[in-house]
């Protein structure tokens, strides 16, 4: 059986009219999922593929076959919200597949061929849809899966609901989550470390798809900037995004970072505007989008963006009975901007999408990959995605691994009686996943209150490597950077980088050092790293200088002396993450040629 025959009987409108840009065949990884699933046959099977790749065509294209040959009699998708389960109809209806969005109880009409829910429902119902799974032979979706770990109530409600389905897909596009909940019908092997991760039965990475062409590359620009922000003790505090902090410290600043009266926001939504105005000569129809984290600001945000741009954004609010259709009506236009909360962040298909603003306090990994993903959905060849984010280190070594496959982990792995550091606590995960956007009091309860912020161009990163000195907003060496074409190859785009930034370099050089009022150091010599990061590097030369007194017989100060003179720079005390892993590499050096 192969699987060209598979889709013999689709629509010819599918999936040549598919809003996420799939070819009028299957992709490769598709074909190549749907072969091994009709191979094998299983009950269960989990397919894990990177945002844009183009996990909904998959899906129903099985959900199509497995309907033809009377495998199963009815379909029920499961999705995280109201707005998609609405999209899966949507794209189910395109190859004739009839799904009721709107269903609540009782007998589907038969004019369906089954339901799209939420998880939520799911949760408040398990035996209406148990019910439904044992009357008919059923193939059940279940959209972006790590949902159903959310509360210990939904995996359950799941487990009862569709326990007797006939047969379960599992899809997800990001890493899985952080916490400890078993995902229903997903299957963990032990490691050989012991640990039980998630296995897959078919996985397609970034990396893979953005190889294949099938995801854009997402170029990041990431904005420093002096933050100053007012403690409940009244207390004043300043500091710069991007230098070592506590993790309190690091979180005040970000907030003042993302404070609508303060002068960050404005100067990044202006240059993220420039970057859109750019990737327009390529794709004319390029939108860019805000994340924000509470309505304020994200109303805040589009009152900027109306004084930059003198158009009006779309602004998107979970909780309005109108977002869907807003969404809808921006995909299918070309406006320039909308500002989302939240709800934006996964699973929506605006595949026009090429510009994006992180301006939210989220740090998980999850949220962070989900957000990228609404940016990097490839319509054509050589598009480019790009993302502007505070330097914040969680974020810059989040936009460094985009490329890493991670899987559920259900025993927590500890580094020196310290937890992973992807897992971050239930409380923060549950907050990254909210989709309303009450009032919690959260802002009352915070220990500042941000008095004022500037923004300085920082880094570029792509694919892992960092580019660029830094740069005042308007500057002709931040425009290098907002300049770059949004159509390239992804070679193309790194060659580019290197060239503006061997440009950058030159022309610092030819200033006397009086004249530079911005620390004029390439990106991978300015490395962003917490406080607990540069405390261990300290440790770590101290621990090198150490041994190499015993070698050389000289006292710790002469050597430190020495390191400074070579490596220039002030004490260890006040020296950068940068300075310090040149020291340490120098005393390495020094340490290697005495043996």
């Amino acid at each position: 059986m192969t699987t060209t025959a598979s889709s013999h009987h689709l629509s010819p409108a599918f999936p040549g009219r598919a809003p996420w840009g799939t070819a009028n065949k299957l992709r490769a990884w598709q074909e190549g999922a749907l072969g091994r699933y009709l191979e094998q046959q299983p009950r269960d099977f989990l397919a894990v593929a990177t945002p844009g790749a183009g996990k909904t065509t998959f899906a129903l294209t099985l959900a199509s076959w497995l309907l033809h040959h009377h495998v199963v009699q009815q379909v029920t998708v499961v999705a995280p919200t109201e707005h998609l389960k609405k999209q899966w109809a949507e794209a189910a209806a395109r190859i004739g597949i009839k799904l009721d969005p709107d269903y609540s109880a009782g007998p589907v009409s038969k004019e369906y061929d089954g339901v799209a829910i939420t998880y939520a429902g799911v949760g408040v119902r398990p035996m209406l849809h148990r019910n439904r799974c044992e009357q008919r032979k059923t193939l059940v979706i279940l959209d972006e899966i790590h949902h159903a770990g959310d509360s210990k109530s939904w995996g359950e409600a799941c487990l009862e609901a569709f326990e007797p389905a006939t047969r379960r897909l599992a899809l997800t596009g990001t890493p899985f989550r952080s916490d400890t909940n078993p995902i229903p019908f997903v299957a963990y092997e032990e490691g050989n470390d012991g640990i039980r991760r998630s296995a897959a039965d078919y996985t397609y990475g970034y990396g893979n798809a953005l190889g294949d062409g099938v995801v854009r590359p997402v170029i990041f620009l990431s904005y420093s900037g002096n933050m100053r922000w007012r403690t409940k003790a009244g207390d004043e505090i300043a500091a710069k995004l991007g230098e070592p902090m506590t993790k309190d410290a690091i979180s005040q600043a970000w907030r003042t970072a993302l404070d609508p009266r303060g002068d960050w926001m404005p100067n990044v939504l202006r240059a993220a505007d420039q970057r859109l105005t750019e990737v327009r000569k390529g794709i004319p129809d390029a939108g860019g989008l805000v994340i924000a984290t509470d309505q304020d600001s994200a109303r805040a945000y589009a009152k900027i963006i109306r004084e930059i741009t003198g158009t009006k954004a779309t602004v998107v609010l979970s909780d309005d009975t109108g977002a869907s259709k807003r969404i809808d009506e921006f995909s299918e236009s070309d406006d320039r901007w909308m500002v989302a909360v939240r709800m934006v962040s996964e699973g929506v298909d605006v595949p026009r999408l090429a510009v994006g603003v992180y301006a939210t306090t989220i740090s998980t990994p999850l949220f962070f990959a989900q957000a990228v993903g609404r940016f990097v959905r490839s319509r054509r060849r050589g598009e480019t995605a790009s993302v502007f984010l505070p330097t914040i280190p969680g974020l810059l070594g989040f936009a460094a691994e985009m490329e890493v496959e991670r899987d559920h982990v259900l025993d927590k792995p500890k580094k020196n009686g310290e937890e992973d550091p992807y897992a971050e606590s239930e409380k923060e995960m549950a907050e990254a996943e909210k989709q309303q956007d009450e009032d919690t009091g959260e802002q009352d309860m915070l220990p500042f209150e941000a008095l004022e912020s500037d923004a300085v161009f920082d880094r570029v990163l792509y694919d892992g490597a960092e580019f660029g000195m830094q740069a005042h907003p308007g500057s002709e060496e931040e425009q290098d950077y907002l300049g770059i074409p949004g159509l390239l190859e992804p070679d193309q785009v790194q060659m580019l980088l290197q060239k503006r930034q061997a440009r950058q370099i030159a022309h610092s050089r030819k200033k006397p050092d009086a004249e530079a009022d911005l620390l004029e150091l390439p990106a991978e010599r300015r490395p962003v790293v917490s406080h607990k990061e540069l405390l261990e590097l300290r440790k770590r030369l101290n621990t090198m200088v150490g041994a190499y007194v015993h070698q050389s017989g000289k006292p710790h100060g002469v050597i430190h002396t020495e390191l400074r003179r070579v490596c220039g720079g002030p004490p260890s005390a006040e020296a950068t993450a940068g300075q310090i892993r040149e020291r340490i590499a120098k005393v390495g050096e020094w340490a290697t040629r005495m043996r």
